[in-house]
């Protein structure tokens, strides 16, 4: 991080988001919208830096803005596609992670398992950042959080909700909304629910920053009133078998004019993309003013760049 930021000390990874604590976060939020303002303050800051990006899964959002990010801080990237063969298929990820270490100062992972993430960051002595896995998308939940920020000027009290699968965007939401003192609302059909544990550790933490962490099966008591009404597609990439039943489990949760009804008059929506129009939410929706769907796109670069900044620093 930036000497002038007064950086705190944090964990080495970004796994989950729930190695940070309350304070941490915010110091990260100070620092993306420091970044954001002042960019060029942050230019060369990473001079010398390289990082490796190791992507099992597709990806446009993600892999421009970190390849983007560190290119303008002064570092170089280096793509390492494992969408043909995953990562531990040719060669163990033990040994991946030991290699790596020796050439580059960071390893960036998208992977269709959590438990890849954990090894690589478990046998490299480098920061290991989760940029997507099957339970959390911790690099997502702080861009949007950021966007929030910009949007209502503060997050303490600040009323989400969250409609639809209590999949790894979920998950890093409610990490995130309980450091960041929100009160967080998420509406999901039985049988798919965020998973207990990460529920509970996002309670304990929400009690300590007066947030609020509530889960209902119905929509319309999830938006009521909510400043901002968030919602993900009803199936994630490696769940393509499941699609059928879970069109019809999800065909109640859509987001459209009639669910924002429910919401506070100045409600925006919000979506991590990319985006199903006609199933998860309507066109008229998200092509709406009040979508800042492209704001969250965009402040995946800052975040992004935030979060390198801290951890290669």
């Amino acid at each position: 991080m930036n000497a002038a930021a007064a950086p705190l000390t944090f964990s080495n990874d970004l796994l989950t988001g729930m190695e940070w604590n309350p304070t941490q976060v915010r110091e990260l939020l100070h620092l993306a919208a420091d970044v954001k303002a002042h960019p060029d303050r942050y230019r060369g800051a990473l001079a010398g830096r390289f990082l490796a990006l190791i992507f099992e899964k597709p990806s446009l959002r993600t892999r421009v803005t970190f390849e983007v990010g560190i290119s303008t801080l002064g570092g170089s990237s280096v793509f390492l596609d494992h969408t043909e063969t995953k990562l531990g298929q040719r060669e163990s990820i033990p040994d991946v992670a030991k290699n790596l270490e020796r050439w580059v100062q960071g390893i960036v992972a998208r992977t269709f398992s959590q438990e890849s993430i954990n090894a690589l960051a478990e046998n490299a002595s480098i920061p290991v950042i989760n940029a997507l896995s099957d339970r959390y998308h911790p690099c997502q939940a702080l861009a949007d959080f950021f966007t929030l920020q910009e949007r209502f000027g503060g997050l303490r009290g600040l009323k989400l909700a969250y409609v639809g699968d209590g999949n790894n965007v979920c998950h890093s939401l409610l990490s995130i909304a309980a450091r960041a003192g929100a009160y967080l609302r998420i509406a999901t059909p039985a049988g798919y629910d965020p998973e207990p544990a990460v529920v509970s550790e996002a309670k304990r933490t929400a009690r300590e920053t007066r947030g609020k962490i509530e889960l209902c099966n119905s929509p319309e008591e999830a938006v009521a009133d909510a400043q901002a009404i968030y919602t993900d597609v009803w199936t994630s990439m490696g769940q393509e078998q499941e699609s059928a039943a879970r069109e019809a489990a999800f065909a109640s949760y859509q987001v459209n004019n009639k669910l924002f009804a429910h919401a506070a008059s100045d409600a925006v929506f919000m979506h991590c993309l990319p985006a199903h129009r006609g199933s998860e939410v309507s066109g008229e929706v998200i092509d709406s003013p009040r979508s800042i769907v492209f704001d969250q796109a965009e402040n995946r670069l800052h975040m992004q760049k935030a979060i390198l900044l801290t951890l290669l620093n």
